[in-house]
């Protein structure tokens, strides 16, 4: 087992080396493609698509796709000999909670260990159910972006890089699913980080798309640095960072040494996972292209997160605090999300702020106390919303814009996109018989229990729970809305084509008539309709565990919300159904500026600093410099003057320093 786990590692990894080292040789096999050729859709204006090496592009693709392909195969086979094994399931490892004493039941090899003069690092793997069934999400759903993209990005001449990096960041990932050494898991961590900064950043001609990527890349560090110093924490206390000798080690930590490292390790989830307080960067991560945006939305990034604390819930667990922290931090993102998300005019940030409820569904159910049910959500929630994502990014490619006022009644025109991505919305609305609705039943369960099984404090298991609920009603509003504005009604004048820039500004330039608008190419439809059969039918792997007390409420409230906006659609289709939120909707588009408040705290006091900084570098510092520069040419004019070759003026000044000392000999004898 342990060598097909390094070989899922191993093959993306070489595909990166590969694809950035030799895409581009041999060189005389090449062919450039003017700047102003492809199909309609192509947009014309993007600088990265002037002079694509086309060959190039094709070796990239079969670099990229096919390791990939492999690495996919063989994690599913390796997850379901893990299954066979040990009696589990998806999302699950055996048996389906962790058991009290914190004992990993799978198979863990070592490589080589790393003195440090402290703790050592074990370089080594490991394989359980968990790891399993979270490789599998990872490698399909990148297998799916890379042949998406090949597509997609076929006139990009950065495409030879783009698809290099996605594998780096797909082995990074798998590096952290099967890590079996935190020190080794945060590798793969901070290579992710990244990664996520030089495809976000992709098209980086873009100013606005630089600063989304550099904004990303900050904000995550910013919750790095507490879960590298929680990983010191757990690590000197357990005298290892093995993770089955940190959570073996539990029972003789002390709560306060517990209390510590969770909080410092949730900074660092906060950050990946994008919740409430770090949540800023994702939907500004909407700047890189659609693909990028499922892939670090489904599968990577911000599962990570999640995962980590999956992984060490037994210190979670017995660090209750953080749990009740975990706990109010997910009720407050799962809801202010959702309400974001129902107020955004851009397609794709739609998405992101249902990533962010959504990932705060499964931080509710750790916090509750069942990391099964926030599992089986991460693995459902993966498959759907990499499956929007991918349909995204084909109405992008049809209609030419990110914005949904100008799309609409494009059912007719794109009959498969409508499809998947009606099951995709019905995934994330939580109705049968979408993987979702499975799903999400299992984790309200787990919320609705923790009211009565101490896991939490009561003020916390209350929130949590009213928050859950409101957010079911308020998640059916905003995927209503999206769906019946893209698909349904008249649609708006068509946009030019324009590069895809960041989603943090609209970008269409209208025009009075309309373009032809078509499916996306067979690269481009593949993947989604191979996606939506998980999206569609992954639930029924756990469909002995329905609730259907609650289900049948969530149901319900989900069909509440559908509702209202349907109506108020219906009333008047030519309008956003947004419109019913009020005055809130003006903060809710804003995501209750968030982001202002942090500017004015954070930002513009750093920038003074930064400024302050400079001028005391330029004006004392350099200004020290200088002017010992000048004080010494200053002096050294002085000298010159008496260094002038002139012989007479050297005899006047020898006998003038003889009489000066004769003078002084005599009086001062």
């Amino acid at each position: 087992m342990i060598t097909i786990a390094s070989l899922v590692i191993l093959l993306p990894f070489l595909a990166a080396a590969t694809g950035l080292l030799g895409s581009r040789f041999p060189r005389h096999l090449h062919g450039v493609t003017p700047p102003e050729t492809g199909d309609s859709t192509t947009p014309k204006a993007d600088v990265s698509k002037a002079g694509a090496d086309t060959a190039a592009n094709r070796r990239a693709a079969w670099i990229a796709v096919v390791p990939t392909a492999v690495s996919a195969a063989l994690a599913i086979w390796l997850a379901y000999a893990t299954w066979a094994a040990t009696g589990g399931g998806i999302g699950s490892s055996a048996p389906v909670e962790p058991k009290p004493q914190g004992v990993i039941d799978g198979v863990t090899a070592t490589f080589t260990v790393i003195e440090t003069g402290s703790v050592p690092i074990t370089v080594g793997l490991l394989v359980d159910g968990l790891a399993a069934s979270i490789a599998v999400l990872v490698a399909v759903v990148a297998l799916a972006v890379q042949v998406y993209s090949v597509g997609y990005m076929r006139d990009d001449r950065r495409y030879p890089s783009y698809s290099s990096f996605i594998s780096l960041f797909t082995s990074a990932m798998l590096l952290v699913v099967y890590a079996a050494d935190l020190m080794v898991l945060y590798v793969g961590w901070e290579i992710m980080g990244l990664c996520s900064y030089l495809l976000v950043g992709h098209w980086w001609e873009d100013r606005a798309n630089s600063r989304a990527a550099i904004k990303a890349f900050l904000v995550t560090r910013i919750g790095d640095v507490g879960f590298l110093f929680g990983i010191f924490v757990l690590g000197t206390a357990a005298g290892s960072f093995r993770i089955a000798d940190v959570i073996a080690a539990v029972p003789e930590m002390s709560s306060g040494t517990l209390i510590a490292a969770t909080m410092l390790l949730l900074a660092g989830v906060a950050g990946k996972s994008a919740q409430v307080p770090l949540h800023v960067w994702l939907p500004d991560a909407m700047a890189g292209p659609t693909p990028i945006s499922a892939l670090i939305h489904a599968a990577t990034m911000v599962a990570a997160g999640i995962f980590v604390v999956a992984r060490l819930y037994p210190v979670f667990l017995d660090a209750r605090p953080t749990l009740d922290v975990l706990a109010v931090l997910a009720a407050v993102g799962m809801l202010g999300a959702a309400l974001a998300a129902l107020a955004q005019d851009d397609l794709k940030r739609v998405l992101a702020y249902s990533t962010i409820s959504q990932l705060a569904y499964m931080a509710g159910a750790l916090a509750a106390g069942s990391r099964s049910a926030a599992t089986f959500h991460l693995i459902t929630h993966g498959a759907f919303k990499a499956l929007l994502f991918l349909c995204a990014g084909a109405v992008i490619h049809a209609v030419g814009s990110n914005l949904m006022s100008t799309m609409g009644g494009l059912r007719k025109e794109l009959p498969v996109t409508f499809t998947a991505m009606t099951i995709g919305f019905a995934a994330l609305m939580g109705l049968p018989p979408a993987s979702g609705f499975f799903s999400k039943d299992e984790v309200l369960v787990a919320i609705e229990g923790s009211l009565s099984s101490g896991t939490l404090t009561g003020a916390a298991a209350l929130l949590l729970y009213g928050c859950a609920l409101a957010t079911v009603a308020v998640t059916g509003a905003y995927a209503t809305r999206a769906w019946l504005r893209t698909f349904f009604g008249q649609r708006a004048p068509q946009a030019e084509l324009q590069p895809e820039p960041a989603s943090s500004a609209p970008h269409a330039v209208h025009s009075p008539h309309h373009t032809a608008v078509h499916e996306a190419p067979a690269t481009m439809r593949w993947p989604i309709l191979v996606l939506a059969v998980p999206a569609l039918l992954l639930g029924f792997a756990r469909v002995g565990d329905v609730h259907w007390d609650a289900a049948a409420l969530s149901l319900t409230v989900a069909l509440l919300g559908a509702g209202v906006v349907y109506a108020v659609w219906r009333s008047d289709p030519l309008t956003d159904p947004a419109r019913l939120l009020g005055p809130f909707r003006a903060p809710c588009e804003q995501a209750f500026h968030v982001d202002s408040v942090y500017t004015r705290l954070f930002v513009q006091p750093v920038l003074l600093l930064a400024g302050l900084v400079v001028r005391t570098d330029g004006r004392v510092v350099d200004g020290a410099v200088r002017g010992s520069g000048r004080a010494t040419l200053s002096l050294a004019g002085l000298v010159r003057l008496v260094q002038n070759g002139n012989a007479q003026l050297y005899v006047t000044g020898l006998l003038a320093g003889v009489l000066m000392i004769a003078a002084g000999a005599v009086i001062f004898r």
